[in-house]
């Protein structure tokens, strides 16, 4: 072993550091060419293997070297593939996990095409468009994940066929005028199981602030009206949003839509049995009184509030509608009668009382039923009275209206009423 001193100045080499150096060396050289698993080329500047993409390889369940494991995108669909009685109001939706959502298309089987947006992550993609009854829908999207792999998909489904389709019809008919006694009515075509979902539906504003209530006279008709008579000269909004709205049994609601109803003068009446005259009231003041004749002992007039209904400058009576008989020495066989102003659908009417009744008014009730007026008083009455005003019965013997025959609401008391 040489042991002359290093020169002044220089640092002394350890024992076997050259030979440690060139072993480090050697290890570097089998590592790198274990990495890149081919030949290290030593000369030359070091570089870098090539990589290829991820979108144009294959789903790897495994890291690579390079990159970690890339999770293909995962789409759903609401509603699934196939599905049936899609409700045409639930909105379509395609959600993606593990990627965005592209090319969206939604189209009926007639062409028809439905819009829709994206969420602001892409993630989402939500029909706006309103889908039709008994139709099927081809809901065609693609899918792309992180890696840019895209992945495209189709499906269909079909809404809520005809036999499930609810309708309904409102009364008074959009843009009508009536008097401040008429209530807002609503006919369903379907059974209607779940009521207050159809109530959630329906909004029932006044420019006066009133607000009412429901009542369900069956599973069928509903009625709204507020505590106290609509106010004179105020305008009621209903605003129904039936459309999609489940009524139970599978019966969807097939419309929305908004009506108006315009509220004139209160114009009332009041029929006394007992003292034989008729009093017509405007805004409150009496306008008129006339004589009159009601129902006898045997049809005596029907008692309460009685909401007028359709009118008829001439009416053809028949006894046979209301049970007579040949030989009944009530029966009147056929006969036409002047400004006849229907109250209930059974047959009351306020009309100019026959010849063979005139003498009797302000005397006696010889009707059967109805109440009956001179020619100035019917007049008056069929010209300036309309649907909606009401007439209260009193001093009668005659029970309550049926609820169905005509609008006896306001006979029921407003507790009861709004519990119905």
């Amino acid at each position: 072993m040489d042991s002359t001193p290093a020169p002044e100045g220089q640092p002394a080499s350890a024992p076997g550091r050259r030979g440690k150096l060139v072993k480090i060396a050697v290890i570097v050289t089998v590592v790198l060419t274990a990495a890149v698993g081919g030949a290290f080329a030593v000369v030359g500047p070091l570089q870098a293997s090539p990589v290829g993409s991820e979108a144009g390889s294959a789903v790897r369940s495994q890291p690579g070297t390079a990159f970690p494991v890339v999770q293909p995108a995962a789409a759903v669909t609401v509603p699934a593939a196939g599905a049936k009685e899609v409700n045409p109001a639930a909105p379509v939706t395609v959600s993606v996990k593990n990627g965005t959502v592209d090319n969206v298309s939604l189209r009926s089987a007639t062409g028809d095409d439905v819009e829709g947006a994206l969420d602001a992550q892409k993630a989402v993609w939500t029909s706006s468009g309103q889908l039709k009854f008994n139709t099927t829908y081809t809901l065609s999207y693609t899918s792309l994940d992180a890696a840019g792999r895209t992945a495209t998909a189709t499906s269909t489904f079909t809404t809520v066929s005809t036999a499930n389709e609810a309708d309904a019809a409102m009364y008074p008919l959009d843009g009508m005028s009536v008097g401040v006694a008429q209530p807002i009515q609503l006919t369903f075509s379907e059974p209607v199981k779940n009521k207050k979902a159809v109530e959630q539906a329906i909004t029932i504003t006044s420019t006066s602030g009133q607000k009412g209530e429901f009542h369900w006279y069956s599973d069928t008709m509903v009625r709204y009206r507020p505590e106290q008579y609509w106010a004179a000269q105020s305008t009621i909004t209903v605003k129904m949003e039936l459309f999609g709205v489940d009524l139970g049994n599978g019966q969807i609601g097939n419309f929305s839509k908004t009506n108006t109803v315009h509220v004139g003068d209160k114009r009332t009446a009041v029929a006394d049995a007992q003292a034989h005259t008729f009093t017509a009231y405007v805004n409150d003041q009496p306008v008129h009184t006339w004589p009159a004749t009601l129902g006898d002992e045997r049809f005596p007039s029907a008692r309460g509030f009685l909401v007028l209904m359709e009118k008829q400058r001439k009416a053809h009576f028949v006894a046979a509608s209301i049970g007579l008989k040949p030989g009944d020495p009530a029966n009147y066989g056929e006969l036409d009668v002047e400004y006849a102003t229907r109250l209930t659908p059974s047959g009351e009417f306020i009309h100019q009382a026959t010849d063979t009744a005139i003498p009797y008014l302000g005397v006696t009730n010889v009707s059967h039923g109805c109440i009956g007026l001179g020619p100035d008083g019917a007049a008056w009455v069929f010209n300036n009275m309309t649907t909606g005003d009401v007439v209260q019965i009193i001093n009668t013997q005659g029970d309550f209206a049926n609820f169905d025959d005509g609008f006896g609401d306001w006979n029921i008391p407003w507790a009861q009423y709004a519990n119905g």
